[in-house]
């Protein structure tokens, strides 16, 4: 096995990089046997609009991956205890915290499959942890505050977060709190639920998803920094691949939602499921280019290099080459 130093987000190669690049069937063979499986049933469901993650990509991608976290989590619970024991705290007084886990990356690139994969995966491996899943669309102002700020057409970028009540939500979950909720968002709405939360009580293994919970912390008024999402990541993932191909997957998603989603009587999106094929490809076009392409290049792309581990795409949609941060 050769493992390779790569630069994969240092593109003029002027600094040492912090990642070893394996190819797919490198990283492949660095799976064990141990017993982490996924049955044809569950794959279907979980499998977003579109995404052809098939059982070879569990076995070749997910499972090693799996197992890598898993070590991740097996030791930072041993740090824990001996931080515990070098303090003398006994341990009925400190309840091991949540391993926290963020997924990110761009529209359309596959990210919610791989959260909701490593959901499942991870709740099979030997020690059966509980696993919970919370993406950040719940976290996102409701339209009419969005409207009020004049950036409803921002839907994704941070500022149309509430950024303060997401970080409570983790503070809160790593803190080992006994039950915290959060709000849900209806895709088909467009919109948070008024009055709908998601509840999440005490779980091992916490994965958080979403378009930008690797940004860096923020300069405060007074010169000192804020607090991070990911300062409270135990392992992040980031799904990356050109952008061109996300474009693509995005445009050929969303003509698939007009036969789906779209023509739900209350879809936010119904009037584009009576577009002819051409006239719908140019406004999903036009959306890219006007939100989710900048969204990508100004804030998303440069938080791969945060990641612990960056899953790169072909034009097939299947994982070519992994980077894993050097330990």
């Amino acid at each position: 096995m050769i493992l390779t130093p790569s630069h994969p987000v240092d593109d003029d190669n002027t600094e040492p990089g912090p990642f070893i690049e394996l190819s797919r069937q490198t990283w492949a063979d660095l799976a064990d046997s141990t017993d982490i499986d996924i049955d044809d049933a569950t794959l279907d469901r979980i499998r977003g609009l579109g995404d052809p993650t098939d059982q070879v990509d569990v076995d070749e991608v997910y499972r090693p991956l799996t197992q890598l976290i898993h070590l991740h989590c097996m030791h930072t619970g041993a740090l824990f205890d001996a931080s515990n024991s070098f303090l003398g705290l006994q341990q009925h007084q400190m309840r091991r915290t949540p391993f926290v886990i963020g997924i990110a990356g761009s529209v359309a690139v596959g990210k919610s499959t791989v959260a909701r994969l490593l959901k499942e995966l991870l709740a099979r491996s030997p020690r059966r942890p509980q696993v919970d899943l919370v993406t950040t669309d719940g976290f996102l102002h409701p339209n009419a505050v969005l409207e009020e700020r004049g950036i409803l057409d921002r839907k994704g970028f941070p500022e149309s977060y509430d950024r303060k009540a997401l970080l409570q939500f983790v503070v809160d979950v790593k803190s080992g709190e006994p039950e915290v909720s959060a709000p849900v968002y209806s895709h088909v709405e467009y919109d948070i639920v008024p009055g709908e939360r998601r509840v999440v009580r005490h779980p091992d293994i916490l994965i958080i998803e979403g378009l930008n919970v690797l940004q860096p912390p923020r300069l405060r008024h007074n010169g000192t920094m804020g607090l991070a999402l990911s300062d409270f990541f135990d392992f992040s993932v980031y799904i990356d691949a050109d952008e061109a191909d996300i474009m693509r997957w995005y445009i050929s998603r969303f003509l698939a939602l007009r036969q789906t989603a779209f023509t739900n009587p209350r879809s936010f999106f119904g009037d584009y499921a009576r577009l002819p094929d051409d006239e719908a490809a140019e406004v999903a076009k036009s959306i890219w280019r006007r939100i989710n392409a900048p969204n990508l290049t100004q804030n998303i792309l440069p938080t791969r290099g945060r990641a612990t581990a960056i899953l790169h795409k072909g034009p097939d949609h299947e994982v070519r080459n992994v980077w894993i941060r050097k330990i």
